[in-house]
């Protein structure tokens, strides 16, 4: 299933674009990625959302 709901980073809208019709920025899939208990990179993904939030947050 492919999703259509776009979101902008920047600017939060909402589109069916691929860049956003404000910034002209590539924007992003809205919704979230499934949950599964039994994941198994689950510890990975965390791991690089803290260093990435990290990143942006030293600019």
């Amino acid at each position: 299933m492919k999703f259509l709901l776009k979101k902008c980073p920047r600017c939060g809208r909402y589109t069916l674009r691929e860049a956003c019709p404000v910034c002209k920025i590539n924007t992003k899939v809205a919704h979230p990625p499934r949950f599964s208990p039994q994941d198994k990179y689950v510890k990975y993904r965390i791991i690089l959302r803290e260093l990435s939030t990290n990143i942006k947050d030293i600019d």
